[in-house]
């Protein structure tokens, strides 16, 4: 099951200290719902697990997280693959974006992923309706981590 997904976020930040919190593994840790572990790893990526809940499907997936397209300030691409046992596999990527506005940094991004095991059969609304609130839930985080 494929979905794509996008939307944007005002920061009240400068595009560098953004930037430096997109690529710092304990701010992602911390801003990630259900993440367990994230480190770096030795090709500039990222090992990570998580535990995820989505409708009846409870799983702790294990995947590797890459960053490509490497533009700081400004952006980069992300994209990751992720086994959850027999609740199924999760990978896809994101291009995210950073431009100035409004005195601080506007993050967009649009994401597009594939699902596919148990977590595929749950059907198409409730795995939107999960992945934007995920999202969001990271945003928010996210929102607060940049602004100390």
């Amino acid at each position: 099951m494929a979905m794509t997904m996008n939307g944007e976020v005002q920061l009240a930040a400068s595009r560098d200290a953004v930037w430096a919190k997109l690529n710092d593994p304990e701010v992602l840790k911390a801003c990630i719902p259900g993440c367990e572990e994230m480190e770096k790893t030795d090709d500039g990526g990222f090992r990570a697990v998580a535990k995820m809940k989505v409708g009846p499907v409870s799983a702790r997936f294990k995947g590797k997280v890459m960053l490509s397209d490497l533009d700081p300030p400004n952006g980069y691409k992300i994209s990751g693959e992720g086994e959850g046992g027999v609740a199924g596999f999760a990978k896809g990527g994101a291009a995210v974006k950073l431009s100035e506005k409004d005195g601080g940094t506007l993050l967009s991004y649009d994401v597009e992923a594939q699902i596919g095991g148990k977590l595929a059969q749950l059907g198409q609304r409730l795995i939107n309706g999960a992945a934007k609130k995920l999202a969001d839930e990271f945003f928010a985080n996210f929102a607060k981590a940049v602004q100390g």
